[in-house]
């Protein structure tokens, strides 16, 4: 009975899956955590801020991450995965509320709602998955994350360590979920055993990264709407608008629309893609969460020559192109050469602009951004027109 149970939990990998309701509904919480992520780094421009920041995302993230990969495994329709995403849910939102102050005084509301969300997991499934082999691999996280959970809840106690726990702990889960979380007498995950359903995972992917350019185009409304529709402002939010559509065109293309298949292609060593992929959307949305930041600024104050929010303009989008182009290399093997070619003239211009104001900088990132998608649509053009002479040439040559 253990073990027809635990059966109904499970996804069948040949059906094809498309994210439920209930997950779409889990990211409203991401929602909210993007948002108190944007107004903490906004509260504190410097480096050990932005670095605080960061950690909270990488943290945040990683919630997101394993519930997109367990309702990728589970049937989300099961009584236990709705109680199990809702309760994620919950406490994604309770790290959220507690991310202003997760360096001060609610920092043991953040690391314990963090330890909770994953051994509460592991308190649900294992149980539920007595008798079946997967039950296995949801030991090894369960011991894992326990182990770092030791981390957090003692990086949450000694202020002075608590950068450097939480961010050993965050090594440690990153690079264990690589590794297929060995475990002595538990051995390790393998990647047939990780295996997800590569058109799921992709939308989730697709999903989660268009929450993170509402977040910039939410800011962006709600500044525009209080600088007063000034011209600057309205010059202002223009461009932001056009470097919101220019990174997602590039997320997009090409590689965005073909990890999904990418992944199925690979068969199960296709888990490994879809890890890698999870990494790097990772530094793609820290990269859209700090262009949010600078354009907010911007938006605010066109004229203004200030450093932090230059930093942010230029910083944001070249790391959401070096994000985009490290997964190009992981999906399809190669490297686009505007993208390659233009991210070292992208970071050297944007910060040689630092005799502009805001608006000039923004106006020059967008710009070189608009010109490296032009300069792609034409090379595919003139390849796929290639391909098609080299296709007509063939034929004409068989028929001869």
């Amino acid at each position: 009975m253990a073990g027809g149970f635990s059966s109904r939990l499970l996804q069948r990998r040949e059906n094809p899956r498309r994210p439920s309701f209930l997950e779409l509904f889990f990211d409203l919480a991401i929602i909210f955590a993007l948002n108190r992520l944007s107004r903490a780094l906004l509260d504190d421009l410097s480096l050990n801020g932005g670095f605080r920041v960061l950690l909270l995302l990488a943290a945040i993230w990683w919630v997101w991450f394993v519930t997109a990969w367990s309702a990728d495994w589970f049937d989300p329709r099961a009584p236990l995965i709705v109680v199990l995403l809702l309760g994620v849910m919950f406490g994604g939102l309770m790290m959220a509320a507690a991310v202003p102050t997760a360096f001060g005084g609610q920092a043991l509301v953040f690391a314990v709602a963090y330890v909770a969300i994953h051994l509460g997991r592991g308190a649900l499934l294992i149980p539920a998955l007595r008798g079946h082999p997967v039950q296995r691999r949801s030991v090894r996280v369960a011991l894992w994350f326990a182990v770092s959970g030791v981390l957090w809840v003692l990086g949450a106690a000694v202020a002075p360590a608590r950068e450097v726990l939480w961010a050993l702990a965050l090594v440690m889960e990153y690079a264990l979920a690589g590794l297929g979380w060995p475990t002595p007498r538990l051995g390790r995950s393998s990647w047939p055993d990780l295996q997800v359903n590569g058109e799921h995972l992709a939308e989730r992917y697709q999903q989660i990264f268009i929450i993170a350019l509402g977040e910039l185009i939410l800011m962006s409304g709600i500044t525009y709407g209080n600088a007063g529709f000034h011209p600057d402002s309205t010059s202002a939010f223009a461009v932001a608008f056009v470097a919101a559509a220019a990174l997602a065109r590039i997320y997009l293309r090409p590689t965005g629309g073909r990890l999904g298949a990418a992944i199925e292609a690979a068969g199960p060593p296709g888990s490994r893609l879809a890890l890698l992929a999870g990494y790097l959307h990772l530094v793609m949305i820290a990269g859209v969460l700090a262009t949010s930041i600078g354009i907010e600024l911007m938006i605010a104050n066109p004229r203004s020559d200030d450093a932090a929010p230059r930093a942010l303009l230029v910083t944001g989008p070249a790391l959401f192109l070096l994000g985009q182009l490290l997964l190009s290399a992981v999906v399809d093997g190669s490297l686009s050469r505007p993208r390659l070619i233009g991210l070292p003239i992208f970071v050297v211009g944007g910060f040689a602009s630092a005799e502009l104001p805001l608006l000039g900088t923004a106006t020059l990132i967008t710009g070189l951004l608009l010109l490296m998608i032009v300069t792609e649509t034409r090379l595919d053009r003139r390849h796929r027109r290639r391909v098609a002479d080299a296709g007509t040439a063939a034929d004409r040559r068989r028929h001869g």
